[in-house]
């Protein structure tokens, strides 16, 4: 039997010698395996910088050389445009001795390079979920030309789509291509963080009758070397001009400027605020000691320009770089070799965890990550649920939770995705035009995503469209697009199942720097691009905010954001590391103290033994140590149910950590027997023999409206939609049971 390696394409054989391999990887070899020898899908699961990607297309490109196609043969999928830059480079290194073009394809890219696609269709395609969705309704009668005898689809990040209305995009668009094509490509998907191999083969699977594989693959052992520190921060810190001394700065602010002076380091924050800060006072503190600008930041809200120049700095090598990121580099881009990856605060999950490691020991190094977590400084009147320290807390879960069972959160696709159900249902109009009701169910119900929505409840949302000049009705009973529905499928915007801000561009001297959400107003200092900036000119109508720079500290918030979703086992590990005493070998001095403090304040206050601990004669607090959809279910059991039956107050949340509820006239005897009540109800017997309805949950005029086209879904599936896929009675029963 042949090796993988000499099973390979010539041109391959050669790239990997002159390139110094001296064997292939193990996800290289099962890769090889399993597309040579199988007709399967094929899942590769396997740690960051493990080669996945050449995993991928060694194999793909061998079949491609050797039986060339009469069309684009493989495509590749990404979530980021900056990962396609990315891997088309690396791409064309490989190809560069072979008749096998590679074509980017998103809003970046020139047309006069998309228009020679079109005209002689082969090779590798990459694209992102939005560009797709533009071909499937612009390109419809090219279709079949330039994707007929497609005989792959990778789709790289896989667990940034599985359960996520992007991902389910992307099942509908590779069922409505294999429709128009009449053919099957098999998938590849690639992850370097899944939590469980089932749910991620079935996602890869849907619509096929193929069967996936899954390789076990040994990443080998990798080192890891993770710190965690917790500072006070005292908040804001005047300093005197021309003072340098460490004590003059923020002791947070310098301790994360000593972490990554003179290094290639990446720095990942929770939100685009945060990343601004930071790198704002790094440049400040380096400013006053006389070292190099060597900070970026990256995230959706920079310029291209300035991101390409971020990356750019990170990918030199020998020379120091520190840009502060979001989850734009928290995909596979390769940066080659970071000394050292810092994590402010607590990541929302264990995958997000996983991922940011990854970006360091790439180069066959350790992982390195840093932990910093900071929190204002007591002042002795903080309440019992704010003497917590809840981030260091997750902190610390998060790294035990995989360390101690490799455990990673399990995906949860929505079960009635009515937005996108709306969304796939205007391109599928946009695409072919005019379609009988029955035949427009056909091509949508049919799609992956829409297995639970039923005849009716699509019925339904059809006559709402009419009603609201969405779709129209023809004198011949077919339905097009209406004239309302127009303004919609005919914007790029409609490509993106995901929210679009309204954002407003911010140019220094008519250059664009990026753009910001919340409008500012003339005379506010704006925090961008690790800058501060003055705004001399609002543009409400363009949109365009004119500024110049400032020494002066930002005093503007230009974005609003969520912490995320974070799952109840991680809420679990957190209250269980305040009643353990182990030692965690990764805190430093400031987290050792800060977490002793916290264990000796939850064993003497009782929040451990008792979810519902009195604060004083009106307030009680609520710990359920819940994920978030537990605990929004709580708070609106308690406000919707509770608050009248027993004559409660007021209710204050902190999601997900804790609850304050002004208890009025309601005795806390007679809240915990409720809830108690509620926990043995809801937690084994079958739902439908409940007492409480659902329904009690909402408001009677309350319709949530979450995803991006909800405002076009009639009132009683949006209230269905929120009750099943974003409350569980039953998951917040068995907690209360845990009490």
């Amino acid at each position: 039997m042949q090796s993988s390696y000499q099973r390979l394409a010539p041109f391959i054989q050669d790239y990997i010698y002159s390139n110094g391999w001296t064997d292939l990887r193990h996800a290289q070899v099962e890769a090889c395996r399993v597309v040579f020898e199988t007709d399967d899908h094929l899942l590769i699961a396997a740690g960051t910088a493990s080669g996945k990607t050449e995993a991928a297309f060694l194999p793909i490109l061998t079949l491609l050389h050797e039986n060339p196609p009469e069309s684009i043969g493989a495509v590749y999928i990404s979530p980021i445009k900056a990962l396609i830059n990315d891997q088309f480079d690396r791409l064309n290194d490989l190809l560069k001795h072979a008749e096998i073009p590679v074509w980017a394809w998103h809003g970046d890219v020139a047309q006069s390079c998309k228009k020679k696609l079109f005209t002689h269709p082969r090779g590798i395609l990459q694209i992102t979920p939005e560009s797709l969705e533009s071909l499937l309704i612009n390109k419809r009668a090219d279709l079949d030309r330039v994707f007929g005898d497609l005989r792959f689809v990778v789709i790289d990040e896989i667990h940034a789509f599985i359960g996520s209305d992007r991902g389910a995009q992307i099942l509908c668009q590779l069922s409505r291509l294999a429709k128009l094509t009449h053919n099957q490509p098999r998938r590849i998907g690639l992850s370097a963080t899944l939590g469980d191999y089932g749910l991620a083969e079935e996602w890869l699977r849907s619509g096929t009758s193929r069967s996936v594989s899954t390789p076990k693959i040994d990443d080998g052992q990798r080192t890891i070397q993770l710190s965690l520190e917790h500072f006070y921060d005292p908040g804001l810190v005047v300093r005197a001009i021309g003072e340098t001394k460490d004590s003059a700065f923020n002791p947070y602010h310098l301790h994360l400027f000593n972490q990554s002076q003179g290094r290639k380091c990446l720095i990942f924050a929770n939100g685009r605020t945060a990343t601004e800060d930071a790198i704002a006072a790094l440049r400040d503190i380096a400013h006053a000691k006389g070292f190099p600008d060597i900070y970026h930041v990256h995230h959706g809200s920079i310029s291209a320009s300035l991101r390409e120049t971020a990356e750019t700095a990170m990918r030199k090598p020998d020379t120091p770089a520190v840009t502060a990121a979001t989850v734009t580099f928290e995909m596979g881009i390769d940066l080659g070799q970071l000394d050292r990856v810092i994590q402010l605060e607590a990541p929302a999950s264990v995958a997000s965890f996983l991922q940011r490691l990854g970006r360091s020991g790439r180069r066959g190094g350790a992982a390195e990550m840093r932990f910093i977590c900071a929190e204002e400084r007591p002042t002795g009147e903080e309440s019992l649920p704010e003497q917590v320290p809840w981030q260091l807390l997750q902190c610390i879960a998060v790294i035990q939770l995989y360390l101690e069972e490799k455990w990673i959160e399990p995906t949860r696709s929505l079960r009635y995705p009515f937005s996108l159900l709306y969304h796939q249902t205007m391109s599928v109009l946009a695409s072919q035009g005019e379609l009988s009701p029955s035949a427009l169910a056909e091509q949508v119900l049919t799609l992956p995503p829409f297995q639970a929505i039923s005849q009716p409840d699509f019925r339904q949302l059809l006559r709402h469209l009419i009603e609201i000049d969405q779709i129209e009705k023809t004198p011949e009973g077919g339905l097009i697009i209406g004239l309302q529905g127009e303004k919609i499928a005919r914007n790029f915007k409609f490509y993106a199942i995901f929210p679009d801000a309204e954002d407003y561009v911010v140019k220094r001297d008519s250059k664009a720097i990026g753009s910001i959400v919340v409008p500012p107003s003339e005379g506010d200092l704006i925090s961008l691009a690790g800058r501060v900036w003055e705004v001399l000119e609002v543009d409400s109508k363009k949109k365009v905010i004119a500024v110049q720079a400032s020494q002066k500290a930002a005093t503007s918030s230009s974005w609003r954001g969520s912490a995320g979703e974070i799952h109840t086992r991680v809420l679990q590990r957190m209250r269980q590391i305040l009643l353990e005493t182990t030692h965690y070998s990764y805190l430093q001095e400031g987290a050792q103290k800060r977490l002793q403090l916290a264990r000796e304040m939850a064993h003497n206050s009782g929040l451990l033994s008792h979810p519902i601990v009195r604060l004083d004669e009106e307030l009680c607090c609520i710990f359920p140590w819940a994920g978030t959809t537990a605990f929004r279910t709580l708070e609106r059991f308690l406000r919707f149910y509770c608050k009248g039956a027993l004559g409660l107050k007021s209710i204050k949340t902190r999601s997900p950590y804790f609850i304050i509820v002004r208890l009025g006239k309601c005795k806390l005897e007679s809240l915990e027997s409720e809830l108690r009540s509620f926990g043995a109800a809801w937690s084994e017997s079958p739902l439908d023999s409940k007492t409480i309805n659902t329904d009690e949950l909402l408001d009677p005029d309350e319709v949530p409206k979450l995803q991006k086209y909800d405002e076009f879904i009639p009132t009683d599936l949006l209230r269905r939609s929120f009750i099943v896929d974003y409350l569980s009675l039953q998951e917040l029963g068995k907690i209360i049971q845990r009490w």
